[in-house]
């Protein structure tokens, strides 16, 4: 095989194992958070997928906690609505909260999220609830075709997963503890894949230089 094809068959498979590594794991609409506990403020990241195999994402909407700043996402316009608490609020600082943010809205301003691909919308909400339990964070998305789907079912404890489950998160005490695991995992893949890049490298330097010599040996 001509040394050209050689080094081009590895860098296409090195190129290869880096794309699979950053596929979704999942189908659904999920929510995470690296520092979410009882009590407290945090960040809530939902990573939506699109499912669809000929329409786009355009937009979406959450209902998240009554104190929300949003952070920007490229190429989506973000937009909230207030509604009217049954019980005033007073803040930490002596405000009155009579209003809180009631849903939150992302809309594409170009084509949206085409088929394949996924996004991350990151929120800084709280506070979460005083005591550990699951919070629950239901999803509209919604297609360029007109469809839409309501992520919004609950899914039965031990109990088998319906088609359009809530994105929900479990906080307890440990929960940014074990958050911080998976992103400790994801630097280490980062790194191994740096090393691997930088053996095939050297592998395709050598290959190169070694067969440099052997033309030099044979040459009249």
């Amino acid at each position: 095989m001509p040394f050209r094809s050689r080094v081009a068959g590895v860098a296409a498979a090195a190129a290869a194992l880096v794309v699979a590594t950053a596929l979704p794991a999942s189908a659904h609409v999920t929510v995470s958070s690296p520092d979410a506990a009882p009590g407290g403020f945090g960040k809530l990241v939902l990573r939506v997928p699109t499912e669809s195999a000929t329409a786009s994402t355009t937009r979406l909407t959450s209902h998240p906690f009554a104190d929300v700043a949003t952070q920007p996402v490229p190429g989506w316009r973000v937009s909230t609505t207030l509604r009217r608490l049954s019980k005033p609020v007073t803040t930490d600082d002596g405000f009155t909260l009579t209003r809180a943010v009631g849903t939150v809205t992302w809309t594409a301003v170009g084509a949206g999220l085409a088929p394949g691909q996924f996004q991350e919308f990151a929120l800084s909400v709280g506070p979460f609830p005083d005591t550990p339990g699951t919070v629950v964070l239901p999803t509209t998305q919604t297609y360029s075709d007109g469809t839409v789907v309501r992520w919004d079912q609950p899914t039965p404890q031990g109990g088998k997963e319906p088609e359009h489950p809530a994105p929900t998160l479990e906080v307890t005490s440990a929960t940014a503890a074990q958050d911080r695991a998976p992103a400790a995992a994801s630097d280490s893949l980062a790194r191994w894949l740096g090393a691997a890049g930088l053996v095939l490298g050297g592998v395709a330097l050598g290959v190169a230089v070694g067969s440099g010599r052997r033309r030099e040996s044979v040459a009249p």
